[in-house]
């Protein structure tokens, strides 16, 4: 077994540590560069798909010709994944992330050994640490805040294609950070009505029916659609329409949608029990749904890992 996990990058594969962007990479110049997270359920990768389509999407905007199809990425993408199986036990999921810029910026092709071209990288990290530091909020639900920073309007960058020109979302988390360590911001646009969280969906429950913001300023995340998926299953109405924090103060419940996490319940709002302040039981209902689409108990692998970690 190689001692490190291996990364494709630009046709070849190489250890995490030698795989490096250059300092002229458009990407660093202008975050010009697209990305996706998918994460694997039992080593299998969830609507791996759906994620390479939104990728492609974003490919297509950015006229970016990265060298592959999404047929061809798709098979690299499984290599990948078989390259660095060794380093993923039974019962230890990964997150495979995918990076895509134009490459370096044609001024600066002297300092570019190789010639210009495209960056194109894929990597598996394990998400044992980031699920072993939220096992806990599955049975306490998280403290979701309002923050100054709102969303850019897709007018200006649309967020429908998954970019990483996003340091709204950093400093929307660092203004939630310091009203409260570990909130989880929840971001408004122009007209205040809610987006999006930082990398993830938002769901509200109320006479147990749900509601999600419509697509136009948001995301539309891949674990979200499967959400609306799993409720209409469950022959549960899921409504997508503008909401605003009061509708937060007034629901039964509330939680966010995330690759990683996959359902994350939310209990409080801006200091603010939302319903009984404690998880309830659509969230409950939709977590054990969810798991079982996927094979997986999310919230018993999330302690799993805590335990393991010694957290």
């Amino acid at each position: 077994m190689a001692t490190e996990r291996r990364a494709y990058f630009n046709g070849e594969y190489v250890p995490e540590s030698e795989a490096r962007v250059s300092i002229f990479d458009s990407a660093l110049m202008f975050g010009d560069m697209v990305f996706e997270m998918t994460r694997t359920y039992n080593h299998e990768p969830f609507r791996l798909r759906e994620h390479l389509e939104r990728l492609y999407a974003g490919i297509k905007t950015l006229e970016i010709d990265c060298g592959l199809t999404v047929d061809e990425m798709e098979a690299v993408t499984l290599e990948t994944i078989d390259v660095n199986m060794d380093h993923f036990p039974e019962g230890v999921d990964m997150q495979i992330m995918h990076d895509v810029s134009r490459g370096p910026l044609p001024k600066y092709e002297m300092a570019v050994p190789g010639g210009l071209k495209p960056t194109v990288s894929i990597n598996c990290w394990p998400l044992t640490d980031d699920l072993a530091g939220l096992a806990d909020s599955y049975d306490t639900g998280v403290h979701a805040i309002t923050v100054p920073q709102q969303s850019v309007p897709s007018r200006l960058i649309d967020p429908k294609i998954k970019n990483r020109s996003r340091i709204y979302y950093q400093i929307a988390a660092m203004q939630a950070n310091k009203t409260e360590p570990g909130s989880y911001p929840i971001l408004v646009d122009d007209d205040g009505f809610l987006t999006e969280g930082t990398g993830a969906n938002f769901f509200l429950v109320k006479n147990s029916e749900l509601f999600t913001p419509e697509g136009r300023n948001i995301l539309r995340g891949v674990t979200r659609g499967a959400v609306m998926d799993v409720a209409a299953n469950q022959g549960i109405p899921c409504h997508e329409r503008n909401l605003e924090p009061y509708d937060i103060v007034t629901a039964d419940e509330a939680f966010f949608t995330s690759t990683s996490q996959a359902i994350m319940p939310v209990t409080q709002f801006n200091g603010l029990p939302i319903g009984s302040g404690k998880v309830g039981a659509m969230v409950r209902c939709l977590l054990h749904a969810f798991g079982q689409m996927v094979g997986v108990d999310i919230v018993a692998q999330a302690k799993q890992y805590k335990q393991a970690s010694g957290l």
